[in-house]
């Protein structure tokens, strides 16, 4: 999970300009809270239109994921066989590589620890927090890798480029299960009781939010954001593919697809052209393909 308030987003140079950039606007009127789990598949699912919808838009909104604990109280990790089904199903339906495998080779035994290794890396900053639970997925999700593990986790923070020290010391910390309490109290309140949801809440008008359960196309996302804002802004303009690789540094054909609108064989064509000129590596992958930029 990588979409984050330095997005890829528009300069608006005018009201209606999308430029990209890096850059973030200093107000933004909508908050989008994204209730995930970080074992949850179909939260990693999300990721290519999160990652479109904050390219094209994220001039407007700031997102905050919420750690739901929903799959901590389900007696499903004693049974790794279904949830290996479970995940290759997910992979096969929505082209996010969940290999399976983990759970017969490598399982998860305490899922709470990888929630509070969240919490603990959104101490040291809100885009922290972001960074670290991306690539907490991607080990998880590509590398097969024990998210519960301590020394797993070190390595996914050295990764993120955290400070460890300061890490290890919040990892199990009042702060961070305060912190992931407060997520599991926000859950309760707003009713969430499937993920991925995200709620939308524009500050600027006293009204409910718009709640959305489970994974949609693109547009759904899209037309929800334009409801909220009470408008229909122009999309972002999309950066060239490399500066795009440049900027998120592990990226799946999925998410490269969604955004800029291309065919899974046309997005294999063009990373190839990269790879041929050393700009990336493939990420062996169980299903799909995952790309490497190299700095």
């Amino acid at each position: 999970m990588s979409w984050n308030e330095s997005e890829l987003s528009s300069s608006n140079k005018t009201s209606t300009s999308a430029n990209y950039h890096y850059l973030n606007l200093v107000q933004k009127p909508i908050e989008l809270y994204v209730f995930i789990d970080p074992l949850c598949p179909e939260c990693w699912s999300l990721e290519p239109y999160l990652r479109k919808l904050a390219m094209e838009y994220g001039r407007f909104f700031t997102v905050r994921p919420v750690v739901t604990g929903l799959l901590n109280s389900k007696d499903t990790f004693g049974q790794p066989r279904k949830l290996k089904e479970i995940w290759e199903r997910t992979a096969k339906r929505t082209g996010m590589s969940c290999d399976g495998d983990l759970w017969l080779e490598n399982p998860v035994y305490f899922p709470t620890i990888a929630s509070l290794a969240i919490k603990a890396a959104e101490l040291q900053g809100k885009r922290a927090g972001r960074v670290f639970l991306r690539k907490l997925q991607e080990s998880l999700f590509l590398m097969k890798q024990n998210i519960s593990d301590k020394d797993v986790l070190i390595q996914i923070a050295k990764e993120a480029k955290l400070d460890i020290d300061e890490f290890e010391t919040d990892l199990y910390s009042t702060s961070a299960k305060k912190a992931l309490q407060d997520d599991i109290k926000l859950t309760q309140e707003l009713e969430v009781d499937y993920i991925p949801t995200i709620v939308l809440f524009n500050q600027e008008v006293d009204e409910q939010g718009i709640k959305v359960s489970g994974l949609y196309p693109y547009e759904i996302y899209e037309l929800v954001l334009q409801e909220i804002l009470q408008r229909s802004p122009i999309p972002s303009e999309k950066p060239p593919l490399e500066e795009f690789m440049k900027h998120y540094e592990v990226v799946g054909s999925k998410e490269i697809s969604v955004v800029y609108n291309w065919t899974l064989v046309k997005t294999e064509k063009e990373m190839k052209k990269l790879q041929f000129s050393r700009k990336v590596e493939r990420i062996p992958a169980k299903y799909g393909s995952f790309w490497k930029f190299i700095s």
